[in-house]
């Protein structure tokens, strides 16, 4: 057993499929299927189950596939020690970000990164928030930048910024009838009126389609709701054409002609942003340079116009 039989494992576990994994190895899929079943025969335990979608865990490899994250984890934490002593020439990052939220915030903070410290991998994992929250529970992670409210995360939290929800729509939408416009130039709809048309509003299980739901669940409204499962960039992209309405953050605006963003309320509906880390885990200096990279773009200003 070494350590790339164990990323090799653990990226198939990840994919769930062989040939995902193999293209992301950068191996043929053929050999990648043989060193599987080499590994499971010299094992003498399955630890994966074969179905026409691609590969699962037995209760077997699950077991397994704990222990192999938990030796990598710990093998890349003592090079991120002994990286250190060389002062960041070197390194590597586990980093969580939303999909969503990653698409918008994250590049510039890794191009300023990488032009500072050019030898530090960062290596990217894509989940939503709840799911992110759970790997760092797990120390799978470095650093995540997760949205809040997160009950069971506390010290581990690092607040970065503010973040908006937004209404989204188009100029034609009868929905703007009912706007509002403070004089700071702040434009807003009331929640009673947004409820009169479609809205789509994703996911329940994600930080944004929860939010949502329980803001007209507070009010006793019952929206008019379709396409609750499509994610908020499938569903942001719907309402620019004009479909239903649905929300979006403000740091994942996609200004186009003809598309209106709305505050949710006189008070707009904000929610905070924090870097979270593992508890009462070591930090390299690398995760801390990368932490303190996205406080210098996003700290202390509220990601509104």
């Amino acid at each position: 057993m070494n350590l790339k039989e164990l990323n090799y494992i653990v990226t198939i576990a990840d994919e769930g499929s062989i040939s995902r994994a193999a293209e992301k190895l950068y191996m043929a899929q053929s050999s990648l299927s043989q060193f599987l079943q080499l590994y499971e025969a010299e094992l003498g335990a399955p630890l994966f189950m074969r179905t026409s979608r691609g590969v699962r865990p037995t209760a077997s490899g699950s077991v397994f596939l704990n222990h192999a994250r938990q030796i990598l984890l710990q093998y890349h934490r003592a090079q991120s020690e002994l990286w250190d002593i060389e002062e960041l020439s070197g390194g590597r990052i586990e980093l969580g970000i939303s999909t969503f939220r990653g698409t918008y915030l994250l590049p510039p903070v890794l191009k300023r990164f990488r032009d500072r410290y050019p030898r530090i991998h960062v290596e990217i994992t894509e989940k939503d928030s709840m799911y992110l929250e759970e790997m760092i529970l797990d120390g799978f992670l470095d650093m995540a930048l997760l949205a809040l409210p997160s009950p069971r995360l506390h010290k581990q939290l690092d607040f970065l910024t503010r973040d908006e929800i937004y209404l989204v729509t188009v100029s034609e939408h009868p929905v703007m009838e009912f706007v509002h416009r403070e004089e700071d130039g702040t434009r807003w709809v009331d929640l009673k009126d947004i409820a009169r048309f479609e809205c789509i509003l994703g996911p329940p299980r994600t930080i944004l389609g929860s939010m949502i739901r329980k803001a007209f669940e507070d009010l006793h409204l019952e929206p008019l709701a379709q396409n609750t499962n499509i994610t908020a960039p499938f569903a942001a992209a719907m309402a620019r054409e004009g479909i239903a309405l649905s929300f979006t953050y403000h740091s994942c605006m996609v200004k186009a002609p003809g598309v209106e963003y709305l505050s949710v309320g006189r008070k707009g509906l904000f929610l905070d942003l924090s870097l979270a880390y593992p508890a009462g885990e070591y930090r390299s200096k690398a995760t801390m340079a990368l932490a303190k990279m996205f406080h210098e773009i996003y700290q202390e200003a509220s990601i509104r116009p």
